[in-house]
């Protein structure tokens, strides 16, 4: 666009110096990496060498223990160093494919000259400190996505600091060669976003750090609340939010939040393979990512599926408030046994309760007895360690199993370390015995929910947060939990998930409209459910749809509730959505061949949306391989058409979608239908193509 003006010039060259020193940092660090882990090499190799257990006295003993912690000073100080120089090199190698993509220039005093910061996808400095590159995640990068020229301000260290924005630029980089840039001042619209847009859809998410638009900033850096809520349209980018967000909070907690404290809960595995690569190609680690059912899986006893959950967490409410109150029996408790030997026994279990009853009833008075029985386990296995038949147990241990539990061939001199290798094959022997105790499987969940809801059975969401209520299973070492999709959760899942994660800060994304199954819930019974687990809930909306474009996003937006949305488009003008009448099924299914036989023939992905499995087998027998069938378990095609369920569908987006069945059987005149329609429209980013044969759905019928 500017390619002959001074301001390129200038610019190239700029890009041109910044890509050299980061080719020589890159040299640097790389040399930098490789001495620290030489030198690491040979002072382990000196050092075990040198250090000896020596001598017997106490004195003795406190210097060679000094020694051992020195030497492990040493090798910290060479992994903490290795581990720095390893995260400035991958930030370099990162920003050699983009070193930058916008730049501000500020001025923080009116007489005062002015600085030129340019933003990319992570920070870098050279050896003198001087800042080539600032992070689009720190503080001064916002006055950026602001997309304000003129006085403003962000916050830094607690302090507001006020500037005059007097130049915003973007620039489309393609490692050292700048191809065009935009000045706010030229451009009507953002350049890069269009780009970004207008690019075919891939089957993999990328992220959108180079066009975060102002109402997805307000929402990524959104100050720390107990439970964010953000509402958005089809296509508002809830879903690259949520993933810059996490970014975002690593950047911002980078010396104490590990990938493992947050996690990300998807609504299925098709969808968790769709956004894997977005964080580790900004340089991040990915979340523990899993999903409702294989969370609640994972809590249930064997062989209980966590069902629907469809219960009114009224119930829930009643659990909770019962537990203080709880008295239990013998018939509550489960005995625990291994063969002939039984480790936890009903008489036992109700013996602590009674010496326990003082502490109200509840997880601290569980925790009580739970600690005691695993007591009582350990020893109980110091006993059996010291039997004559144990003893020749351990003997007779092959060399196969000696390695497996002790990691090495044994060969006891003494009667004492023999008992204590004794002792190490029952606690392998019996680990999950010791298991079984720890998850509390000495406590009939069943009966107590049954008791609490005064009820002759229990549904698995239901014994799941009983087990919690009573028991205070959670994972308290969790910091932020992120649920996607959150319009497709029955109020006792999210509940079970608010409890399970106490001290997680939350935040929800999803879109009423979305909500494909035949009840659906509101953001206010969300923020209900979450405010009775003790979670204050803040809300955000994001009203700008950026996937399809303006015909396909009128049509979605008809079939809206609300209508006070606001729902807008920003792509360009594109193909208005088609609507094709056939005379019966049998044309129904030779067009839908034909459409599928063009869908070939085009670049990017065309998907074709049913909304029921059973309609997806019927397409699969019609088709056979002509259409590839993607279900739970794979992961979208590169490129052509494909069939697939709305369910799986949700949160992805295609170039083309292909409804084979809008006739008013397939979605009658129920508000569940209409969700259905909007969902599945609203996946298409160009070309939308609607079949029907006899009477067509009462959701379409004003733009036939």
């Amino acid at each position: 666009m500017f390619d002959h003006d001074e301001g390129f010039v200038h610019e190239q060259a700029h890009l041109s110096r910044t890509y050299a020193e980061l080719e020589r940092l890159r040299t640097l660090l790389s040399k930098k990496l490789a001495s620290i882990a030489v030198d690491a090499a040979k002072d382990k190799d000196s050092m075990a060498h040198e250090l000896t257990y020596n001598g017997t006295s106490f004195d003795e003993m406190l210097e060679t223990y000094a020694a051992f912690a020195s030497a492990n000073k040493v090798i910290e100080g060479y992994n903490m160093a290795a581990d720095t120089t390893a995260r400035k090199l991958s930030d370099i190698d990162l920003l050699l494919r983009q070193p930058y993509f916008a730049k501000v220039t500020l001025r923080y005093v009116e007489k005062d000259e002015v600085r030129e910061l340019y933003i990319g996808a992570a920070g870098a400095t050279d050896e003198a400190f001087k800042r080539l590159v600032v992070d689009w995640r720190s503080p001064v990068a916002e006055v950026y996505y602001n997309q304000a020229n003129g006085r403003t301000s962000y916050v830094a260290n607690g302090r507001v600091i006020e500037v005059d924005l007097e130049l915003r630029r973007q620039f489309d980089i393609e490692r050292d060669v700048l191809k065009a840039y935009f000045d706010t001042t030229v451009a009507i619209e953002d350049p890069l976003l269009l780009k970004s847009l207008a690019s075919e859809r891939t089957p993999h998410m990328k992220a959108i750090t180079t066009t975060i638009q102002k109402e997805q900033n307000s929402v990524i850096r959104h100050e720390d609340v107990p439970a964010l809520l953000v509402s958005g349209v089809a296509g508002s980018g809830k879903t690259s939010v949520l993933l810059q967000r996490i970014a975002y909070l690593f950047y911002r907690h980078r010396e104490d939040l590990r990938p493992d404290q947050v996690h990300l809960i998807t609504p299925n595995p098709v969808f968790t393979s769709y956004i894997a690569h977005v964080l580790p190609e900004m340089g991040e680690s990915n979340p523990r990512t899993t999903t409702w059912h294989a969370l609640a899986k994972s809590l249930l006893p064997a062989g209980m599926e966590p069902g629907k959950g469809d219960v009114d967490v009224r119930r829930l409410r009643q659990i909770e408030q019962g537990v203080p109150t709880l008295s239990l029996t013998h018939a509550d408790y489960h005995e625990i046994a291994e063969g002939k030997i039984c480790f936890v026994t009903a008489n036992q279990i109700d013996a602590l309760m009674h010496r326990f009853a003082n502490v109200p009833m509840g997880s601290r008075r569980i925790t009580l007895i739970r600690e005691e029985l695993l007591k009582k386990f350990d020893q109980r296995l110091k006993r059996m360690a010291k039997n004559d038949g144990v003893i020749d147990e351990l003997s007779g241990l092959s060399i196969e199993e000696q390695l497996r539990i002790f990691n090495e061939t044994i060969s006891p001199q003494t009667e004492a370390e023999e008992r204590e290798l004794a002792l190490r094959m029952l606690r392998d022997r019996y680990e999950p015995i010791r298991a079984a105790i720890d998850r509390d499987e000495w406590l009939r969940i069943d009966r107590i929910a049954m008791q609490l809801l005064g009820s002759s059975g229990v549904a698995p969401v239901e014994w799941l947060y009983a087990k919690m209520a009573l028991t205070g299973m959670a994972d308290e070492d969790a910091r932020y939990v992120i649920i996607d999709e959150v319009q497709d959760y029955t109020e006792a899942q999210l509940a079970c998930m608010a409890k399970h994660f106490p001290r997680a800060k939350l935040m929800l994304l999803g879109d009423e409209n979305q909500a494909i199954q035949d009840r659906a819930i509101t953001f206010q019974d969300i923020a209900d459910v979450l405010e009775g687990e003790g979670k204050a809930t803040s809300r955000c909306n994001l009203m700008i749809s950026y996937r399809s474009t303006p015909q396909i996003t009128a049509l979605f937006a008809k079939l809206a509730h609300d209508e006070g949305l606001q729902i807008q488009s920003v792509q360009p003008a594109g193909e208005e959505p088609r609507l094709i009448s056939c005379t019966d099924k049998a044309d129904c299914a030779s067009t839908l061949e034909r459409l599928i036989a063009k869908a070939k023939e085009r670049e990017g992905l065309t998907a074709v949306i049913v909304p029921w499995k059973g309609q997806l087998k019927a397409l699969a027998k019609a088709h056979g391989s002509e259409l590839p069938i993607i279900g739970d378990e794979e992961s979208l095609p590169e490129r052509g058409v494909f069939a697939t369920t709305l369910a799986l569908a949700k949160g992805l987006e295609f170039d083309a979608v292909i409804l084979p069945d809008v006739s008013q059987d397939a979605y009658p005149a129920t508000d569940a239908s209409r969700r259905r329609l909007y969902t599945a429209i609203s996946r298409a980013t160009k070309q939308v193509t609607m079949l029907y044969a006899g009477d067509l759905s009462p959701w379409l019928a004003d733009i036939r």
